[in-house]
């Protein structure tokens, strides 16, 4: 069948369709008790004589509620819930949602209040909102900059590192190093008792040597904290060899050196780093307080042994065998 007589077709049902409420009713069964109806009485539910007549439908009737696709056509007027015999209020309140329907061609449910997405509310659609983004950190003018290094400076108890300062100001680490170089060139240009100086992978405040007479009649009040030899020649040889055994020391220094790695263990100075793969012997290496107290940066900058080795080193060695 092709579009035009499909059109006729529908056009004819469309003219010979009767509403609802103007169709005749039929007639109800009569008792013996009821009485004839009237020759002239007009039966009931049949259509008035002033009632307007049918108007033609074209296809402009459809309802745009049933959607593109859809065959039923309604009169020019009237509404799919009038001829369902829905209330007005349902009615007004549904068809703004039909209107929504068939201008999306899908599923569309009433608008959510303000305030609300619908996220995490089973059967509703809704957008995501954003999360808001935070705010920037300020960036610090150089003044204010230095001065709060200086205040982290001074109540450090261990170096702390150019990461950590930079997360802690919530600034760029790119400007907190050259920052750094800056307040300790100033230091060393004023001539104060102190210097900023890297040491153990992190900066902190320190006395300069030439005070350090002062520094020790102050802090020692008389009391000898050196290390014995016997202390120093160990700790020497975990310096230059760590990680090294118990074993390994005692072979180099040629005594037994127990006692003397538990005392450099209890004063912060060595500690121990794992075990060996062979053998299962704990193994021992210098602490960031060793770095301390040297003034050094890393075992890195410990000086080299070459120039402290005798001529006949050699002739030792082999002497000992």
């Amino acid at each position: 069948m092709s579009d035009e007589e499909r059109r006729d077709s529908l056009a004819d049902q469309a003219a010979a369709w009767i509403p609802p409420w103007e169709r005749p009713t039929p007639p109800t069964p009569r008792t013996e008790t009821e009485p004839e109806p009237a020759a002239d009485a007009e039966p009931v539910g049949a259509p008035s004589a002033e009632a307007a007549p049918e108007p033609s439908v074209d296809l402009g009737g459809k309802r745009p509620s049933e959607g593109p696709n859809s065959s039923k056509i309604y009169p020019p007027g009237e509404t799919a819930g009038e001829s369902a015999g829905e209330p007005e209020a349902i009615r007004r309140a549904v068809e703004p949602v039909r209107v929504a329907e068939d201008a999306v061609g899908g599923d569309v449910r009433p608008a959510e209040p303000e305030g609300q997405s619908g996220v995490g509310v089973p059967g509703k659609r809704g957008r995501r909102r954003p999360a808001p983004e935070p705010e920037p950190a300020p960036v610090l003018d150089d003044a204010e900059l230095r001065g709060a290094l200086e205040a982290i400076l001074l109540v450090v108890d261990q170096p702390v590192s150019e990461l950590t300062l930079a997360q802690v100001l919530e600034q760029s680490p790119e400007r907190i190093g050259p920052m750094l170089d800056e307040i300790a060139a100033g230091y060393t240009a004023a001539g104060h008792g102190f210097e900023l100086r890297r040491a153990a992978g992190g900066w902190r405040l320190y006395t300069r040597p030439e005070y350090a007479t002062y520094v020790e009649r102050f802090v020692l009040e008389g009391q000898s904290v050196r290390l014995t030899q016997a202390a120093l020649e160990t700790l020497a040889v975990i310096a230059y060899k760590q990680p090294v055994t118990r074993s390994r020391i005692s072979a180099i220094r040629g005594v037994n050196c127990d006692g003397v790695i538990r005392t450099l263990v209890s004063r912060g100075l060595v500690e121990e780093c794992g075990t060996e793969a062979d053998s299962g012997a704990f193994l021992y290496r210098t602490t960031t307080m060793f770095l301390e107290k040297l003034g050094l940066n890393s075992v890195d900058d410990l000086p080299p042994l070459a120039p402290f080795l005798p001529d006949d080193v050699e002739e030792l060695a082999d002497a000992t065998r």
